[in-house]
């Protein structure tokens, strides 16, 4: 280890890279493979038996905390299911975590109020992050996953014991615990590979984060078969033992490999200075807009499914394809931007999501229209997860890095914590004129989001950045150097 670390300072010292805070970058990226700070090649293994295992841990990991966040959202939709029994005695079936506080846990409760819980999960996912990364770097991983474990298997066990119509016990147990222990779990998984991977670094990122769409395709499926036969509080425990064992292995296998720095500070946690750079404030704005959409057809797919007339038994299950297709969005764009640049596979997926929406969600009437739009939009919806931070990477300072991460993630927290609720606002009846409004809603944000998008792309022309006098050349002529798009 002292002859990494001197490497590792030597190489520090040589690039100008303050080999405190090297690690910083990948403290914030769920999935990039361009966002985590370079190290000289040869330190990496970028495989063999030890980096694979620490994959191994680390995909683990996600599929216990963003697996579990999938899981939240409604898997038969409660709304549909009140109006049908109010109109039919055929029995409907019950599903995950929304549509069970809507039906049974939260009946008093509105949907927006429900899908507010579901989103502070996203928010502390993003918005903690921001200060795990300091953690990261200061002592590894070795205190964030073991108490991201414990946090995150105590809260489970404290929404199993909530009581009916008492949805602040929700509200902090399955929102604000649930959600702080998970973003400790998440962050330092992916962060940790940049100490392993380099070369192959896109491959092991993208079977990690793999782990997150795998969870939210079988979480909710164990659910929906335990609720019945042991009940909610029960059923839960279960997974929340499931996830322990799987988390223990995490705790074993992950491990850093290079130096920390062993100082914690916070001060430079969110950089605002990066917001003169025309790319990076427009790559912002466009990322508020499409998260505050992006997860809409995620809590609402079913609901609408089953507004359609999609059986039950296929209805159930939109969430799980959205989930599986999702699986190769997280591997295959990471890797195409390492040789293309990140806006140009970003820009195009954000595209064919605002089509989708429009185009297939909007008029969609059948079965096979409303599992064609499940299908493709997890497709293609993923690279907006991965490739954001990749593109924030490729046009910041090398030093400034994770501050510009940590402050892009502020605002794509906000979006997401109140992107969900306003959907449910929308909703407020299951009828062909409310449906119509959420959908225009998201694909108008889809589109608009891709256009910023664009702009940030066309932001990046020497041309246009002369007539720009309020960016500071000093920042984008580092930034320039870093950046894979040029």
């Amino acid at each position: 280890m002292a002859d990494v670390e001197t490497r590792f300072r030597e190489f520090g010292e040589k690039s100008g890279l303050d080999t405190e805070t090297a690690t910083v970058a990948g403290s914030f990226v769920p999935s990039s493979p361009l966002a985590l700070q370079d190290v000289a090649i040869e330190d990496f293994p970028d495989g063999g038996k030890e980096a694979w295992t620490v994959v191994l841990g680390a995909c683990l990991a996600l599929f216990a905390s963003a697996g579990m966040v999938n899981t939240y959202v409604s898997s038969c939709g409660s709304l549909w299911v009140r109006a049908m029994q109010r109109l039919t005695p055929i029995p409907f079936d019950q599903g995950t975590f929304q549509d069970y506080y809507e039906a049974t846990l939260l009946p008093a409760s509105s949907s927006s109020t429900v899908a507010f819980i579901g989103s502070l999960q996203i928010f502390f996912l993003y918005a903690v992050g921001t200060l795990t990364g300091r953690v990261f770097d200061a002592y590894g991983t070795k205190y964030l996953i073991p108490a991201g474990t414990v946090i995150t298997v105590f809260s489970l066990m404290m929404v199993s014991l909530t009581e009916k119509n008492q949805p602040y016990q929700v509200f902090l147990s399955h929102g604000v615990l649930f959600g702080f222990g998970i973003a400790l779990l998440f962050n330092p998984a992916v962060a940790v590979l940049g100490h392993w991977f380099k070369k192959r670094r896109a491959l092991a990122i993208g079977v990690t984060t793999g782990g997150s769409a795998s969870g939210g395709v079988l979480l909710p499926i164990i659910l929906e078969k335990l609720i019945p036969i042991v009940g909610f509080g029960w059923a839960v425990r279960i997974v929340g033992f499931i996830l322990l064992g799987l988390l223990i292995i995490s705790c074993v296998t992950i491990r850093t490999r290079l130096p920390t720095s062993g100082h914690l500070s916070f001060r430079t946690a969110i950089d605002l200075g990066g917001f003169r750079d025309p790319r990076y404030t427009l790559a912002a704005i466009g990322a508020f807009l499409l998260f505050y959409g992006f997860f809409i057809p995620y809590f609402y797919i079913q609901i609408y499914a089953n507004f359609r007339g999609v059986p039950p038994h296929i209805a159930k299950y939109l969430l799980a394809i959205m989930n599986a297709t999702n699986i190769p969005s997280r591997i295959l764009p990471g890797y195409i931007a390492d040789k293309t640049g990140p806006l140009k596979v970003f820009v195009p997926a954000a595209g064919i999501c605002s089509v989708l929406l429009l185009g297939l969600w909007l008029p969609s009437r059948n079965s096979a229209s409303i599992i064609a739009f499940a299908a493709l939009y997890g497709l293609f919806s993923g690279a907006f997860v991965s490739l954001l931070p990749t593109y924030i990477a490729s046009i910041s300072p090398r030093e400034k890095l994770g501050a510009r991460l940590g402050s892009v993630y502020m605002v794509v927290a906000v979006a997401s914590l109140v992107g969900t609720p306003t959907g449910g606002a929308l909703l407020k009846t299951t009828d062909e004129e409310h449906f119509r409004n959420l959908i225009i809603f998201c694909g108008a944000l889809s589109v608009s989001g891709t256009l910023v998008m664009a702009m940030a792309g066309m932001a990046g022309s020497d041309s246009l950045r002369r007539h720009l006098p309020w960016v500071r050349k000093s920042e984008t002529s580092v930034a320039e150097k870093k950046d894979v798009e040029a």
